[in-house]
């Protein structure tokens, strides 16, 4: 897994059959299809993997119910079936999560009750189990935080939960063993094309070391999220828009906001949107919001008008009120929906089924689609290579896929279930070297061997790969994340041999980028 000899491989000057621009949940999944249809392929991203959208989902694994309500069935049929097939091959990392909606009108029992049916339909064989009508006492046991005045009941049904990054590193390492070439921090420049004007290859550049290749391939596979009009651009820079970015916004509580293992959904709120409160890594993440943003960004920041949002409306199901010093970690993603055709066009009523377009230059680009549905994304846009003519035919191979650290009954109680089978080397290095067993900060599972783990084995060269995405506690707790940065940095340099210089800088990096994290 060392990432200078995988940077040899585009040295060498062939010609690979498969080059994917974007090392988000989509191109991933890409590369993990193509590898193991036994195409050489070559994946680049010019940040870490995940650093964008795929980090910063609501963590579920689900059908859509909202989907349902829209009418876009063949989506929630789809995102249901590639639910049960993600349970299954990755269940170290994905869990069967029980959700409960409060009601507070006989009404919405009844409603809800029957729409979920309906979602039990949909799922077919691979169901995660039967909704069902509760009444008020079982509510309330079920959701012990919840407010009782005026509950009439609720509704029982069952989603799946994930932790989105862990699985996209599981990915990419599912892809490597499987023959593909997996690189961050490799940024596309430019795209090459022959005396046709077909798409050939592409200029790609690493950012550590400034060195700039000319990487040559059948097809090269546009799969880039938010940025997607980046990449159509640099074909054609006439090319019109393709994408609006969606932003939503999550915040972190403290569990005692919501007590118990089961989940809170909002079917509808104020503005007739989905809300949701999820137990995660022993926190609470409530979101999401729904917001037209008019330029994708990296690290794009939440709005306070977003964050009153959130808070308000939990504030109505909450026993316990949070407010904004309760407020442990904020972070939000932006969604690649198609361009609204119409100026005013809601993004809730935007449909999250993916695309598949191929530019006259021969470049194939995806957009749109959702975490749950990234395997099928990907079987989709293989096949449509093959369609093409671009690539030999060969048959997809991921559907019973076991994703890198499998494990067929991981103990969910266990903080750190989430590494599978690597929970092992992990373990072993601490053998080597007991000093690594000491916890960087005192709350939180996470040792110094878990670091260097990450940066020999998980393709972490920064602290904000390790602490954000490697140990998520970005996400879980700012000021922890703060705490940790320091002790991540040295043992990094150590390990990648950097200078104290590129420790200090990465220090205030860090502390710069976690400042947009908070609302403090």
């Amino acid at each position: 897994m060392d990432r200078l000899k995988l940077i040899q491989n585009l040295a060498t000057g062939e010609k690979w059959d498969v080059v994917i621009i974007g090392g988000g949940a989509t191109g991933l999944g890409i590369a993990m299809d193509a590898a193991t249809r036994g195409y050489k392929t070559l994946l680049v991203e010019q940040a870490d993997f995940a650093k964008g959208t795929s980090s910063k989902a609501t963590k579920l694994v689900h059908g859509g119910v909202r989907y349902m309500a829209q009418g876009d069935l063949g989506l929630v049929r789809e995102a249901c079936h590639e639910r049960g097939l993600l349970l299954k091959n990755a269940p170290h990392l994905t869990k069967n999560e029980t959700f409960v909606i409060p009601n507070y009108s006989w009404f919405d029992n009844v409603k809800y009750t029957i729409g979920l049916k309906f979602y039990d339909l949909l799922a077919g064989k691979l169901s995660l189990g039967a909704s069902k009508y509760i009444n008020k006492e079982k509510t309330i046991a079920a959701l012990p935080s919840i407010k009782r005045e005026g509950l009439k009941g609720g509704v029982v049904y069952h989603d799946g939960q994930f932790d989105d990054t862990r699985l996209a590193l599981n990915i990419a390492q599912t892809a490597i063993e499987n023959g593909a070439t997996v690189l961050n921090y490799m940024k596309v420049e430019g795209l090459l094309k022959d005396s046709n004007k077909k798409v050939n290859g592409v200029k790609v550049k690493d950012i550590e070391t400034g060195q700039v290749y000319d990487v040559f391939a059948k097809v090269v596979i546009n799969a880039t999220g938010v940025y997607v009009d980046n990449i159509l651009q640099m074909d054609q820079p006439e090319a019109p828009h393709m994408v609006r970015p969606s932003q939503g916004v999550h915040i972190t509580l403290d569990r005692s906001f919501m007590e118990g293992d089961n989940a809170l959904m909002i079917p509808e709120t104020d503005d007739g949107r989905v809300l949701f409160a999820v137990p995660w890594h022993d926190k609470l993440i409530v979101g999401t919001t729904d917001t037209l943003r008019d330029h994708p960004e990296l690290e794009p920041q939440a709005l306070d008008q977003e964050i009153e949002f959130i808070l308000s409306t939990a504030a109505k199901y909450f026993r316990k009120k949070p407010t904004r010093a309760d407020v442990l970690a904020v972070f939000a993603g932006l969604r690649p929906l198609a361009a609204p055709k119409q100026e005013g066009s809601k993004t809730k009523e935007i449909s999250r089924s993916h695309k598949i377009i191929v530019s006259d230059s021969a470049m194939i680009t995806i957009t749109g689609g959702k975490w749950t549905t990234f395997r099928r994304m990907a079987q989709d846009t293989v096949d449509k290579a093959i369609e093409k003519g671009y690539l030999p035919a060969k048959p997809c191979k991921t559907e019973q896929l076991h994703i890198h650290g499998y494990v067929a009954t991981p103990d969910q109680s266990d903080p750190l279930h989430f590494y599978g089978t690597d929970l092992q080397g992990i373990q072993n290095l601490i053998k080597e070297n007991p000093s690594l067993q000491e916890r960087l900060v005192p709350a939180y599972p996470y040792t110094k061997a878990m670091v260097v783990w990450a940066v020999r084995n998980e393709y972490a060269r920064r602290v904000e790969d390790v602490v954000g995405r490697r140990f998520r506690l970005l996400f879980l707790d700012v000021k922890a994340a703060i705490e940790a940065a320091p002790e991540v940095a040295r043992i990094i340099a150590e390990e990648l041999k950097r200078d104290q210089a590129w420790v200090e800088k990465e220090i205030e990096d860090f502390k710069t980028l976690a400042k947009t994290y908070t609302i403090f």
